[in-house]
């Protein structure tokens, strides 16, 4: 009897040991934005301001996390309405794919605070894979709730005409490659 009361609480030890922890996204902290050349000169930047995230993990530094991500695309904003209105209607279609989804493959320590993100990201109706650099800038904690915030900085890159978003005209009109960058901070649930 003694043998299996043993078995069941280093059981319950072990399985307390690796317990997952669910960070959740502090919304007054976070950003994410995007950023397009236009006609080859400068660079038209945005964000969606409607988006939310989890984050995953039972391991100190973070290498076997699950991360997913969602974002309203009705929320575009690059501050000129005129435009944000036509990305919504005709470039996006946000009547019929309303949300940008993204749900992570893989993260994996490559040395120090970086990171590889790899996932799918669906947009537009279309799913393909993408890699993500991740620094993980590190946490603080909160005075008030003396919980403590993990902050991120993830950054990548895509091409629009993959998912069919805008025409294939020419890259100095809109250019294809569209940048992304999003400053994150996680709580501990």
């Amino acid at each position: 009897m003694k043998k299996i009361l043993l078995l069941i609480s280093g059981s319950v030890f072990a399985m307390a040991a690796i317990a997952q922890n669910t960070y959740t996204l502090d919304k007054n902290h976070a950003r994410l934005s995007f950023s397009v050349l236009h006609f080859g000169i400068s660079h038209i930047e945005g964000i969606f301001k409607t988006f939310d995230a989890t984050f995953v993990s039972s391991k100190e530094d973070f290498s076997n996390a699950q991360i997913e991500m969602k974002a309203d695309v009705n929320s575009i904003n690059t501050e000129v309405e005129m435009r944000d209105a036509d990305l919504r209607d005709n470039w996006f279609e946000t009547k019929k794919f309303p949300s940008l989804v993204f749900q992570s493959s893989s993260f994996k320590k490559v040395s120090g605070n970086n990171y590889i993100l790899n996932g799918n990201i669906t947009m537009h109706g279309v799913t393909k894979p993408i890699t993500f650099n991740v620094v993980f800038n590190g946490k603080g904690q909160n005075p008030t709730t003396k919980k403590y915030s993990y902050g991120f900085t993830i950054t990548g890159k895509l091409n629009r005409i993959d998912f069919g978003i805008g025409k294939e005209s020419l890259p100095t009109d809109v250019g294809y490659e569209i940048e992304l960058k999003s400053n994150v901070e996680f709580n501990i649930n």
